[in-house]
């Protein structure tokens, strides 16, 4: 463990670290030279071994029999055996988040569970009750009863600085509490859960490390991990703290999960969309679609509307508009202040309780395109209403895309067979000819709708 730890915990640690490797590479002599630098690394380990000692006794090891195997080729499936048929046995990782008995962990290591044992940090052994699950954040609380336990307190992950030391306590492949060492190398990151706004960091995480926690040097809970990208990466990710107590307490007090929501599909400002909608580059989130009944459109949200700021806090960027929703209760008050037109507006709305996610459309049926756009590479057909009922579109389109050439300007703008395009610089499209018209000045930004929600992209036919 140590040797696939060392590469990953020292290789990108930052220049403190180098200069440590600096000295220590050149042997005893030169580091005896460079007392305060010897001394400065010393602190640094007497540090990590410090938030272990502190952390570890409210790591718990996860033993899970559950009756459904996890999905082949989920890298944080439950660590054990291959997937088969009937009950299976896996594990993970849990932190103790109150000192009443509740457990933090990920939903995936304990989904399905028919049983779950908690193995404590003094060797004591406990049923664990799955209290509630949130799968959409990939959060579960379960519950011990047990007495005297130390449960981790949680740090505010929004004020964690990149670049900070962090350590990462679970058991890997069954190893029980152990320690890898590494820094926060991002914040919202995107990933598997739909939630995403995840943390990135080079401390070694690996199966078993599951809902284990990442913490920072005062052994405060930064976030619990979740995932890394390929074996041996070194690239780990973890749910905030932010988020996750959030969650947690939801699920302890009620038992479940209530999300709010505005009812918006939004998207990144890029540059060419920037100049466009008049606003900065990457400012903002571009509302793409808003869902008819929802708050959005009861407060007068449109497409095409760009959201700069939400209750005085200004959107550095697309994701900003999710972590502060999230972060509200259903029913919140939420001021925000939208560019309408390249005109600054003020509007109010509420959040509301997130409804079930809508099933995906079935596939578009390939057919006869009605006409060929050549120079495109784009193939258009007519949305008839055979095809709206199957597609279970009720929007204003009326044509769709029933092909895309590879290496094309459609291809490079993004277009997909399926697309229904709506409109091109804000003039609807029902034919092919509406199209070629709003290409006139050889460049469009064009309102599309994709599977379950719309967007806008730009075609430049050059």
């Amino acid at each position: 463990m140590k040797n696939r730890f060392l590469p990953f915990a020292l290789g990108a640690t930052g220049l403190v670290t180098s200069i440590f490797l600096g000295f220590l590479a050149v042997g005893s002599g030169a580091a005896q030279g460079h007392p305060a630098a010897r001394v400065s690394a010393k602190a640094l380990g007497d540090a990590f071994s410090e938030v272990a000692e502190k952390v570890s006794p409210a790591v718990v090891s996860l033993a899970v029999e559950a009756r459904v195997a996890a999905p082949q080729g989920h890298f944080f499936a439950p660590f054990g055996g291959a997937p088969g048929p009937g009950v299976q046995k896996g594990g993970g990782s849990g932190v103790i988040i109150r000192a009443d008995g509740y457990i933090l962990t990920n939903n995936h290591v304990v989904e399905n569970a028919v049983r779950v044992e908690a193995h404590l940090f003094d060797g004591r052994r406990f049923a664990a009750e799955v209290v509630g699950t949130d799968p959409a954040a990939d959060l579960a609380v379960l519950k011990i009863e047990a007495k005297g336990l130390k449960a981790a307190p949680f740090a505010k992950s929004d004020e964690a600085r990149i670049g900070e030391w962090v350590v990462a306590i679970g058991s890997p492949f069954g190893l029980d509490y152990s320690v890898t060492t590494g820094v926060l190398s991002a914040r919202g990151r995107g990933g598997p859960s739909e939630i995403g706004d995840y943390l990135q960091t080079d401390a070694s995480i690996n199966p078993g490390n599951s809902g284990g926690p990442l913490v920072n040097l005062d052994g405060q809970v930064l976030g619990i991990n979740t995932f890394i990208i390929g074996r041996g990466s070194g690239i780990g990710f973890a749910i905030p703290s932010d988020l996750a107590r959030g969650v947690a307490e939801q699920i302890i007090e009620t038992g479940t999960v209530r999300r709010a929501w505005i009812g918006v599909s939004f998207q990144e400002v890029t540059p060419e969309l920037a100049s466009y909608f008049g606003v900065s580059e990457g400012q903002g989130a571009l509302i793409g679609q808003v869902i008819p009944g929802s708050p959005a459109e009861q407060a007068g949200l449109r497409p095409g509307d760009v959201i700069v700021d939400v209750d005085g806090t200004t959107l550095t960027d697309h994701k900003d508009l999710q972590r502060q929703v999230l972060r509200k209760p259903v029913g919140a008050k939420l001021a925000l202040r939208i560019l309408r037109n390249k005109k600054s507006m003020d509007l109010q709305m509420k959040t509301a309780e997130r409804p079930d996610e809508p099933g995906r459309p079935a596939p578009v049926p390939r057919g006869k395109a009605v006409e060929g756009q050549g120079a495109l590479g784009l193939h258009l057909a007519p949305l008839d209403r055979r095809l709206r009922a199957r597609l279970g579109y009720r929007g204003p389109g009326k044509i769709i895309v029933s092909g895309v050439e590879s290496g094309s300007p459609a291809d490079r703008a993004g277009l997909q067979r399926g697309d229904i395009l709506i409109s091109g610089d804000r003039h609807a499209i029902r034919t092919a000819a509406d199209l070629e018209e709003v290409l006139a000045d050889k460049k469009v930004v064009l309102h599309v709708h994709r599977g379950t929600v719309s967007h806008y992209l730009v075609l430049s036919a050059e």
